[in-house]
């Protein structure tokens, strides 16, 4: 049996934040391998602050490339509809009937994840693999875990959280700020090339 960790998000752009996070959780619960899933594209966002499916993809992978076990799916981009994670969570249990999966989720996900579409559904196949973004709420989500513990397991990985947002990323693109501090080399020469987020 293998362990395989879920990760989704917007990832617009993918920063190092995000790779940190995914090897932290996989050396943290010895997983085999963790599997970036970019979600599908948000009806309200703008096309300046919100790329393309194909591009984010593409980012994912270039960021990707030089870690060994992070892997890509475009699971939610092809998907037609709304991306609820418990169809991902379903789609990879099927695909991988023997093996154990955690999704993986920032402190925020973790704290609302009562309110998520059908969440029983989702503990009943996937592990909840909870990450601090600040380092400041642990206790928070130790108290979410034990409150979710009657539908599942949930593990609350004491990982070093690196201090930046997507967000963030975009207004300093916008702004024409130094990014190699925040994203791969690669990822930078991408957005660059594409010009993506500009206004």
């Amino acid at each position: 049996m293998k362990g395989i960790g879920l990760f989704g998000g917007s990832f617009n752009p993918i920063h190092k934040g995000h790779i940190n996070l995914a090897l932290s959780v996989k050396k943290e619960l010895s997983l085999d391998k963790v599997i970036l899933i970019p979600s599908g594209k948000a009806p309200h966002k703008s096309s300046s602050e919100y790329a393309s499916g194909e591009d984010r993809l593409e980012m994912c992978r270039l960021a990707a490339e030089n870690f060994e076990g992070i892997e890509v799916s475009d699971f939610e981009l092809k998907r037609p509809g709304k991306s609820y994670s418990v169809y991902t969570a379903e789609y990879f249990k099927k695909l991988y009937p023997n093996d154990k999966l955690f999704l993986l989720l920032g402190s925020d996900m973790l704290l609302s994840f009562d309110s998520w579409y059908r969440f029983e559904d989702i503990m009943r196949n996937v592990t909840l693999a909870a990450v601090s973004r600040f380092g400041d709420d642990f206790d928070k989500l130790y108290k979410m875990s034990d409150k979710l513990s009657e539908y599942g397991k949930v593990f609350v990985v004491n990982n070093d959280s690196i201090r930046v947002s997507s967000s963030e990323i975009r207004e300093k693109i916008k702004n024409n700020e130094d990014l190699y501090c925040y994203l791969d080399q690669k990822v930078v020469k991408y957005i660059m090339r594409k010009k993506l987020y500009r206004i």
